[in-house]
């Protein structure tokens, strides 16, 4: 079967068909993976059906590999299951979240540089994931907007993403997430080879120096200019699917689905290669 190339949008995403499972075996396959990232940041390998052998070797060809530090595949300690059932992944009460933009990885100091995630069983209703191009947002901004950006630095925290959850947090909760480490980080990623992101999302609490409300209000501001239709890629799964995107310049999320769903994805993460200057 031949493979076909195609993007997406001008914006985001490159769609790929025709691809097995032994095609992620081989070396030019992570090659050209790495092209697409960079192009358009977001790569749907249709239907390839890759094994979970497989997406850990193609894996490892791309980077190091995070070892999953709760809730392994029971036999790939690369893997982590997606899920909401309970009996298929110890994490899967905290998944709830991932139904608000976020980028992973942002309360370290060098985020993941990418996720690989294969649709094993699909949701009768919802469970498709969106992702958003914040260096295609960036770069879209007017000239003055940008100039006010690149002077903003912002707090990043596992307590703001969870006030999107629960508001009127206990006591008890908010010493629970405050528990885990804050991280301070510009709002305007400038990478190595010179192109901007913006580090927004479920996790942005918020802009240093700057009174709470007002800089919640600029937070909301950019991440709705980032997430117009412009800018989002929505995909919709089907069995056999392989995602691969840009953690370092992606916003991505979850269209809800319900506890109860079989829903079902292997995920592999990539340990982050570029600190945030």
């Amino acid at each position: 079967m031949s493979v076909s190339i195609s993007p997406i949008s001008e914006s985001i995403g490159v769609d790929v068909r025709g691809m097995t499972s032994d095609d992620f075996t081989r070396e030019q396959t992570a090659d050209h993976c790495r092209q697409l990232l960079a192009a358009h940041g977001v790569i749907v390998y249709r239907e390839a059906h890759i094994s979970d052998a497989d997406l850990v070797s193609f894996s490892r060809m791309l980077g190091d590999v995070v070892i999953a530090p709760a809730g392994a595949h029971p036999d790939f300690p690369e893997i982590s299951p997606v899920t909401m059932d309970p009996s298929k992944s110890a994490l899967a009460g905290l998944r709830r979240s991932t139904i608000f933009w976020h980028t992973d990885g942002l309360i370290d100091a060098v985020p993941q540089k990418a996720t690989l995630l294969t649709a094993r069983e699909v949701a009768d209703d919802g469970g498709d994931t969106e992702f958003a191009n914040t260096y295609a947002a960036y770069q879209a901004l007017p000239a003055e907007k940008k100039a006010e950006l690149d002077g903003y630095r912002v707090v990043h925290s596992v307590a703001a993403s969870q006030l999107l959850l629960e508001p009127d947090p206990t006591p008890e909760q908010l010493v629970k997430w405050h528990r885990a480490p804050s991280r301070e980080h510009p709002l305007v990623w400038t990478h190595a080879d010179g192109r901007k992101s913006l580090l927004i999302g479920a996790t942005a609490g918020e802009i240093v120096g700057m009174d709470r409300a007002a800089g919640r209000a600029i937070l909301d501001m950019i991440l709705d200019w980032s997430t117009q239709p412009r800018f989002v890629l929505h995909h919709t799964w089907t069995v056999g699917d392989l995602v691969v995107w840009d953690n370092t310049g992606m916003l991505h999320r979850a269209i809800p689905y319900e506890p109860t769903s079989r829903r079902l994805m292997h995920r592999t993460t990539l340990v982050g290669e570029e600190a945030i200057a």
